[in-house]
Order: C-alpha cells, then structure tokens, then sequence
C-alpha cells in the first residue's frame, strides 16, 4: 500500500497477516524527540515498512528510512545538510517480558492494544541512525584553521604555575631547624 503520508497508529498483526507494505513520508517536524536531539528539522522522512510473519511464526516488521537533516557541525555549531538512512528489523511483542524471547537480529517493538504508533518507530529509528559527530569540510567551516590548532612548545608559554605547597616546604624547614637547637 503506498501512501503519500504514513498513518500515525496501524493494527500491526493485521498487516503482518496479510504480509502489507506501507510506503510513505513522515514530516520531520512532526518528531520532537528529534527536534530535542538534533534541533528544528524541515522536509520528509522516506519510509518503506514490510510487515510479514517469519518461518518460526514471529511477526515482524522490516524497515527502511531515509532523510536529510541539517545537523550542527560541531567545530562552528551552524548546521550542514547529513543524509541519515537505517535498515531495520523488528519483532513485534505484546509484552516487554517476550523481548528477551526475540533472536538477536531483531529489535522488539511493544505492540499494546493491538496498536502500533508507527511515528514513534520512525522516530526511535531515525535517533538511532543519526551519527556521533558532524563536521564541515576544514575549508567550509566557519572557524579558522589557526582556531582549531592547538599551542605548541615553541610558541609563547605561560609562566610556570607556583607550587601550592611551597609553602609547607617553607615550614617544614623551619621546624628541621627547631629539632637541631
């Protein structure tokens, strides 16, 4: 079934019966847990889902996304396009205790009422997928390269720091002298 919008909730176990195909676009700035990680995000989210049943009777629902977001680079904080993209599996279960029953290929996804809020999966996937850390190309970046070298020996050092406990070396001679007399 494709669709332009994907639905928020679908009835999972039915369309893993009848092995469906959702295929369709989720507007970005519809998740906010993704605002929260990677900042306001505009455009769509590609998603193809394949629901179907595997030889050992497990419903399953496996997936395909792909977006571009814009990231902030993490020298200069002003944001590049990155496209993110994830291939998942995952096994549905209807109670969290039946996850540890789940090969390890798949992840579990809680299916409650026999409802499935198919924006949260998007949205757990598309977090998972975004990477560590983005950077602008050196040239691009919008901070110098003379800021992002770090000091040398050779150029102008600091005077040493005073020791903090020069002052008990101090004492502690005085009190050598006190012993001798």
């Amino acid at each position: 079934m494709l669709t332009s919008q994907l639905p928020s909730r679908v009835e999972p176990y039915k369309l893993a019966a009848r092995r469906e195909r959702l295929e369709g676009l989720v507007a970005l700035d519809k998740l906010p847990r993704l605002a929260e990680e990677a900042g306001d995000q505009t455009g769509d989210c590609h998603v193809v889902l394949e629901f179907g049943v595997d030889a050992q009777g497990r419903r399953e629902i496996r997936g395909h996304l792909q977006a571009t977001l814009a990231l902030a680079c993490r020298r200069c904080l002003v944001p590049l396009s990155q496209d993110v993209s994830s291939e998942f599996l995952l096994g549905m279960i209807s109670d969290e205790a039946l996850a540890a029953e789940l090969p390890a290929s798949h992840e579990p996804v809680l299916v409650e009422n026999e409802q499935l809020d198919l924006l949260t999966v998007v949205e757990d996937e598309l977090i998972l997928s975004l990477p560590q850390v983005v950077y602008h190309d050196e040239a691009d970046c919008h901070v110098s390269a003379d800021q992002l070298v770090s000091k040398t020996d050779g150029e102008a050092q600091e005077a040493p720091a005073t020791n903090p406990f020069a002052v008990l070396n101090v004492l502690k001679g005085k009190d050598a002298l006190k012993g001798k007399k």
